[in-house]
């Protein structure tokens, strides 16, 4: 039945259409609408539209749903960063690298920010010195180049590299300053030692770091316990922020007005958080970032994470003191 219909139909196509036909009044206008629009049948097909500069019309920068001002009202940006935690990883008392699910999220991230970058835009890639964090930055770096070519975008990308600012919080220990998933090899065994004679008493750098991955292994946060408790072998995260902030205001200078994406870990992304925002937002997931936005020509950010915005003033690192390991802290002062 509904086939003879479509074929009556067809048959008077090009008549007007009589008030007695029981077709409704939206469908019909739909069809007069089609029969007068041929704009759809001017263009090609979606598989053959790459060489014809239509592969951008379809990426989300022309479809954001954000309000923004005018352009006289605008604040010009002096960087744009974005502080990303890395991707799922192995495991984090090894400097083990990221699962395939990692690897995945890190590639989804980079897709996404090359659907919404715009062109002639620069993009910046760093990264910590870690098996994760640098593996991250790499997916980051293919997903973000498949979405440029897709989307057909005129975009200067630089090449992934490792900085020394944004490592992870540093383990004073009898070896100089370690990363402190690089300092629990060296706790593990000096612990089995210690476990295995049960002769004289640890020393301070050990308790402090078995004290942090018990809360790890416990499932409690390891993290919180970082940044509430002070402990006198572990880098302060003050220090870690005005690290972070040096080397963002390096990055700023020498790529002004790039969009800079920084793959590290979730301790000091939360810690510059916490500073930034007044209060802990909790632990950022794999590929999840804190975003700084320098303003050129003013000492003011704006830090944005997890739909919280909050205009801060720009540290002057210069001015403050730092963290380092001094004469005081020796080997033998260590183990004593």
């Amino acid at each position: 039945m509904y086939l003879a219909r479509y074929l009556e139909r067809q048959a008077r196509h090009g008549e007007a259409d009589d008030a007695d036909d029981d077709t409704p009044l939206y469908l019909r206008r739909f069809r007069q609408r089609r029969e007068t629009e041929s704009i759809t049948e001017s263009l090609p097909p979606l598989y053959q539209r790459v060489g014809h500069g239509m592969q951008q019309s379809m990426s989300e920068d022309n479809r954001t749903k954000e309000i923004s001002a005018p352009p006289g009202a605008r604040k010009k940006l002096a960087a744009d960063i974005f502080l990303i935690r890395h991707g799922e990883t192995q495991g984090y008392s090894t400097e083990s690298g990221l699962t395939p699910l990692g690897a995945w999220q890190a590639h989804t991230y980079g897709h996404t920010i090359g659907k919404r970058v715009s062109p002639g835009e620069t993009v910046v890639l760093r990264s910590a010195a870690t098996n994760r964090a640098g593996q991250t930055i790499e997916n980051i770096h293919r997903g973000l180049a498949d979405g440029i070519a897709m989307f057909e975008k005129d975009v200067k990308l630089f090449e992934p590299e490792p900085m020394e600012e944004f490592r992870n919080f540093q383990v004073a220990t009898p070896d100089g300053l370690r990363d402190v998933t690089s300092a629990f090899r060296q706790y593990y065994s000096t612990l089995e030692e210690f476990e295995r004679t049960s002769l004289g008493d640890r020393p301070m750098w050990l308790v402090e770091v078995d004290r942090f991955w018990r809360t790890q292994q416990g499932g409690g946060d390891p993290i919180q316990h970082w940044l509430q408790i002070p402990m006198l072998h572990f880098e302060p995260p003050a220090m870690v922020v005005r690290r972070f902030w040096r080397g963002i205001q390096r990055l700023a200078g020498e790529f002004p007005g790039a969009r800079i994406l920084i793959a590290t870990h979730s301790g000091p992304i939360r810690a510059f958080a916490i500073t930034a925002l007044g209060y802990d937002p909790g632990e950022p997931y794999n590929t999840e970032h804190v975003r700084v936005k320098l303003f050129e020509g003013s000492r003011e950010a704006l830090v944005t994470y997890r739909n919280r915005a909050q205009e801060i003033v720009v540290p002057q690192i210069d001015q403050l003191p730092t963290w380092a390991l001094d004469e005081a802290w020796t080997g033998s002062s260590l183990e004593q």
